[in-house]
């Protein structure tokens, strides 16, 4: 007769033996040679903070520079309550008004140009392509300050500007001192801002273009819905850039006449024989509205920047919390 007989698992104790009858417990381990480690309480974690004392020496030796600065600025002959008293003179803060209206409208017409003259350089059309080519390669080299001058001074080679039909009129009437610097801003950041646009579109992948022609969509659907909206992210910080760029380089209208923040700071100058102290105003007007639109350009940009970071960049208002925590000491447990 024969009988089956189960393998057991090797290390498994037999039947009758002390280890099979006696139950594993918290009472009675299975290791009874090795004593159970009584439960110890986890020690505090002691943080100490790393001692940034490069932060230290390089704060005390700008702050030496800023003093050393300001007592040099105090042994000049400067009198700084023209200053307060002229900054805000009527004829002051009407010459910032011109900056920033010549400025606004002069990067407005830069962009329409740039958008136009950034799709005519992409074209496959020959013709179109090169005429922007020209246009970006003249306006580019050579200097604002020499255009501003050839718009203000047309009229001595056309002393009339006729197009007939539709118009005819004097040179001298049409290129007004508003309209020179119009022109000579406008037409010249229109030639960096085809260049900045161009690099946009094409840091969009190409494929997503293709994607979009084999659905169906146009050429002019394609730019608008699915090339523009991602190239934005990299035109708008080089675009905010040329905008307050464009409001310095608006100081050099006054050579056509047009009474701007630095012809109106220059004016009064000249009359009140306080020339550096209105140099100075002009500084801080300029300043102050740099200011304000470069806080502007921070926000356009984290506003393009969503959906391509995974969290967006803290405000000026949370950089300038997070500056002063940073300067508590944490307190040690």
């Amino acid at each position: 007769m024969t009988e089956n007989f189960e393998k057991e698992p090797a290390g498994t104790p037999s039947a009758g033996s002390p280890a099979a009858e006696t139950p594993v417990t918290p009472e009675n381990p299975a290791t009874t040679d090795t004593p159970a480690a009584p439960a110890l309480p986890y020690e505090a974690i002691r943080a100490i903070p790393v001692r940034h004392y490069g932060r230290w020496v390089s704060a005390v030796v700008v702050v030496a520079l800023l003093g050393a600065l300001g007592y040099a600025f105090s042994q000049g002959d400067i009198l700084w309550g023209t200053v307060g008293d002229k900054l805000f003179d009527r004829t002051i803060v009407q010459g910032a008004w011109h900056t920033v209206l010549i400025s606004v409208c002069a990067m407005a017409m830069g962009v329409v140009l740039g958008l136009l003259l950034a799709v005519m350089r992409l074209s496959k059309n020959p013709v179109t392509s090169a005429v922007s080519w020209l246009y970006i390669w003249f306006f580019r080299g050579t200097p604002v300050y020499v255009q501003l001058l050839m718009w203000f001074n047309l009229s001595l080679i056309f002393p009339v500007i006729n197009l007939m039909p539709f118009y005819k009129n004097d040179t001298v009437a049409i290129m007004t001192p508003f309209v020179a610097a119009l022109l000579g801003l406008g037409l010249n950041e229109g030639a960096y801002m085809a260049e900045i646009v161009r690099a946009g579109v094409q840091s969009v992948d190409v494929g997503q273009t293709e994607a979009a022609h084999a659905l169906g969509m146009t050429g002019a659907r394609t730019m608008r819905r699915i090339v523009m909206p991602q190239a934005m992210r990299l035109i708008v910080p080089p675009t905010g850039n040329e905008f307050i760029n464009m409001l310095k380089t608006s100081s050099l209208v006054s050579v056509v006449q047009y009474t701007e923040l630095l012809r109106a700071a220059s004016n009064i100058g000249s009359e009140s024989t306080a020339v550096m102290e209105m140099y100075f105003v002009a500084c801080i007007w300029y300043l102050a509205i740099t200011s304000v639109f470069s806080v502007a350009q921070y926000y356009v940009e984290r506003r393009f920047a969503r959906g391509s970071l995974r969290s967006l960049p803290p405000t000026p208002w949370q950089k300038v919390k997070a500056n002063l925590t940073t300067l508590r000491r944490p307190k040690v447990a």
